[in-house]
Formats: structure tokens, C-alpha cells, sequence
């Protein structure tokens, strides 16, 4: 079987407030106003398309939240959504292996976290096959043809792959091109499906 897992929260807990609080303290703008005008719109998605660079996109995002930052300020911020590793998923991953399954990860992510996290968490690419981003592909989830993309690469049909994401979309866009599809509400979710 294909094993396909996405990163935030599921293979790595992620908080999108840490992001914003460290933004708010950087502008002196309240963290309530970040909330209400931050959206995962337009800019955000060309950003993990690959269609725009990091400066680009740290600048529009800056400009629709009507903060002055300076790249590095806005990285930092960038990559403290990260809060820490599941080991409990990267021990699952090693089981899959041993059993002779393939383990992939697919993410809709972006070069800044790029630099960040192969670093920061090495186990996730020392327990994984291959690991498709949506950055390199120039899709992302919930597009079919990311899904699709996967697929072809590993050489087998929807039937035989499971996709796990914390994502409803995404996980609808997956069962609606076949593949089984594993909805992950907590950080128990994953634990509970191998057991």
C-alpha cells in the first residue's frame, strides 16, 4: 500500500496563532486585529503554487494585514507555526516501512518553511519514501491533479493508496479521485487507525 500523510498536524502540530502573536509583537498591532484581517486567500495559495517568491509574498501579505516588517521579522513569525513532532506518527512510519509499505508526505507548503523544517525535524525525511510539495509541483490540495501527481509517480491507482489530512476539503477532493481517506481531528487520529 501507499501510504500518503500531510505535515501540519498530522506528522508536525502547527499553530497559526504563534504566527500572528509573533507579527503582533513585531508591528505593535493587536493580535485581535491580525486574526480578523488574516485570510488563507489569493496570495497565500500562489505562494505554494511556487507563482510567487518569498519577498513577493511576505510583501502582499504584510500589505493586506496593514503591518510594516521586515523580511527577516516576517520570518521569524513564518516559522513559528511550527510547535513540534508527532514521534508516535514517525514511529507508525517506521512500521509501514519495515511491513514493505511506501510512507509519502504531501503538503501544501512553501519555500520558507522549506528552509526550515528538513533541518528542524530530520526524522520526517529519514522515515518517509519521497516527499511532494506543492511548491515543486505547482498544485496544491485540494486540486485533483496533486493527488493525481502523487499517484503517478508512485506507480499505483487510487485503490491502492490511503491519504491522511487534518483538512476536510482536502480529504473530500481525495475520496472524490478514489483514494481512501482518513480525516485527522486530533493528534490520537493516526495512533487509532494503525492499532
Amino acid at each position: 500500500m501507499l501510504y500518503i500523510f500531510d505535515m501540519g498536524n498530522v506528522i508536525i502540530d502547527i499553530d497559526f496563532k504563534r504566527v500572528l502573536g509573533v507579527w503582533s509583537n513585531f508591528s505593535g498591532t493587536p493580535l485581535a486585529t491580525l486574526t480578523e484581517r488574516f485570510s488563507m486567500g489569493e496570495v497565500f495559495q500562489k505562494h505554494e503554487r511556487g507563482e510567487i517568491s518569498d519577498e513577493e509574498f511576505a510583501a502582499e501579505l504584510c500589505h493586506e494585514l496593514g503591518i510594516a516588517l521586515s523580511f527577516e521579522q516576517f520570518s521569524l513569525g513564518w516559522q513559528s507555526v511550527f510547535v513540534g513532532l508527532r514521534p508516535e506518527v514517525i514511529e507508525i512510519f517506521k512500521t509501514l516501512r519495515q511491513q514493505g509499505h511506501r510512507v509519502v508526505v504531501l503538503s501544501n507548503t512553501n519555500r520558507l518553511h522549506l528552509d526550515f523544517w528538513p533541518q528542524n525535524y530530520p526524522e520526517i525525511e529519514a522515515n518517509t519514501d519521497a516527499i511532494y510539495l506543492s511548491q515543486n509541483i505547482g498544485m496544491r490540495k485540494p486540486e485533483p491533479g496533486i493527488f493525481q501527481h502523487v499517484l503517478a509517480h508512485e506507480g499505483v491507482s487510487a485503490g491502492e493508496a490511503v491519504f491522511f489530512d487534518d483538512v476536510t476539503e482536502n480529504i473530500e477532493a481525495a475520496r472524490a479521485v478514489g483514494i481512501e481517506s482518513v480525516w485527522v481531528e486530533d493528534n490520537q487520529t493516526v495512533p487509532k487507525y494503525f492499532s
